[in-house]
């Protein structure tokens, strides 16, 4: 064993940054703050807790999600062993039951003898090698501590939940199952004719939100937008967003509905479907007002409200170092959410290469990051190189990667060479920096 390494925040980043150092040959203290002190969204005290959706997102290699997958799995992502080992049918989606899932991550971390589990809120940067993976929920405390470190307030946002409902509670005459295109089943629908579109979008836009903060300046990140925020839009905003009828047939009428909400599964026994796209911000009594206006939901029992909490990141262009690093003090990196990537793989997979080159750096070698032919490597190089003034969180997408040096028309074939160069550029980068899977996979 060789230095005690400090890392606070019990997710996903954390996790991952604690195992990584662990396998390097370091004691770890993983320091999270529940249930000594809990949040707004968390409902247990296990380590990886899911608070927003229970998917991972698309396995599919010609995917962006699902190529940072193969490079996550190339280094021993824990996330993806405990996600394989509590899949629930998503389509090519992979996700899980969350409350098995949390528990796996919980015992793979705590299995390592090398890690010491602290429960105890952390309020200042700690002294010594340390990764800060504390995510969107930081503690008011320690993110005054960062801000004092950064000389800089950071950024903040909003972030929305979705309501998840009761599969037994839904009208089976209305509601049917259906994958977009004839693809799985996995999913299920609830249909809408224009009369019953037009009638939820002017009790959506009518609807009562929570107050207490200036909503019209809230920075929201585009991709996880609160359904009212999306419908205020315009019209058809949502009929052609997550209200998208392509792909499916009404088995009642043989037609494409007009529009279109979908439910995926919760949990393996299939008794909780999550509203996809359905993040909200509106009172609890509002939503049961307004959602169940939609078709098949009019008895729906709802297990949980949707709900809003702080999310906070901080301005990585302009405070942090390429890999993550304070840039006085080159032995504190940060890693996950907090450091302005969107979304539980991307969180997962910057606190594997905060592990990786927090070792790397107590072993007296320089840190490295992937290419930016690479998914990791794009990402990477999005927060490096974003303009720090409008530096907002951003999640896989084959835009971040490098262009293609001769122009495919196909899409789908443009998917296959990007993602076939990235694994490879990817593998021939770990090849180079004599970098190994952390864990078994």
């Amino acid at each position: 064993m060789t230095a005690v390494v400090t890392v606070v925040g019990g997710g996903l980043a954390g996790c991952e940054a604690a195992l990584q150092l662990a396998q390097a040959g370091h004691r770890v203290r993983l320091v999270e703050m529940r249930p000594v002190r809990t949040t707004e969204a968390h409902q247990t005290d296990h380590l990886g807790e899911l608070v927003c959706t229970n998917s991972f997102k698309s396995e599919a290699p010609e995917n962006a999600h699902g190529q940072l997958k193969r490079e996550m799995r190339a280094l021993g992502s824990v996330l993806l062993q405990s996600a394989d080992a509590c899949k629930v049918a998503a389509g090519s989606a992979l996700a899980v039951d969350r409350q098995l899932f949390s528990e796996a991550m919980t015992a793979a971390v705590t299995s390592e003898t090398a890690i010491e589990v602290v429960r105890e809120e952390c309020t200042e940067l700690p002294d010594g090698p340390a990764i800060i993976a504390t995510g969107p929920l930081t503690s008011g405390a320690l993110y005054e501590s960062i801000e004092g470190a950064l000389g800089d307030g950071g950024l903040a946002f909003f972030d929305a939940i979705a309501p998840i409902v009761e599969r037994d509670s839904l009208d089976e005459s209305i509601v049917f199952e259906a994958g977009r295109y004839d693809e799985d089943a996995d999913y299920l629908n609830c249909p809408m004719n224009p009369e019953e579109y037009d009638a939820f979008i002017a009790a959506l836009n009518a609807g009562e939100a929570h107050e207490g903060h200036d909503w019209d300046t809230v920075p929201y990140f585009e991709g996880c937008l609160p359904v009212e925020v999306m419908a205020s839009r315009g019209h058809e905003t949502l009929r052609f967003g997550p209200m998208k009828p392509i792909g499916l047939t009404d088995p009642r009428t043989g037609d494409r509905p007009w529009a279109v909400v979908q439910l995926r599964r919760e949990d393996r026994a299939g008794q909780m479907w999550n509203m996809v796209g359905f993040q909200t911000r509106l009172r609890t009594g509002e939503q049961r007002r307004v959602f169940s206006m939609i078709p098949g939901l009019h008895d729906a029992e709802f297990l949980r409200w949707g709900s809003i909490h702080r999310n906070s990141y901080l301005n990585f262009p302009e405070r942090l170092s390429a890999w993550g690093g304070l840039r006085d003090r080159s032995d504190l990196l940060f890693a996950g959410q907090l450091t302005g990537v969107e979304g539980y793989t991307e969180s997962a997979a910057s606190g594997i290469l905060a592990g990786i080159n927090l070792a790397r750096l107590l072993a007296g070698d320089g840190p490295v990051v992937p290419p930016p032919t690479t998914m990791l490597g794009g990402l990477f190089r999005y927060l490096r190189d974003a303009a720090p003034g409008r530096f907002q969180p951003m999640n896989s997408n084959w835009g971040l990667v490098d262009p293609l040096p001769r122009r495919v028309k196909n899409k789908k074939e443009k998917r296959q060479i990007l993602a076939q160069r990235a694994q490879d550029d990817f593998t021939s980068w770990m090849v180079d920096h004599g970098l190994t899977a952390a864990v078994p996979a």
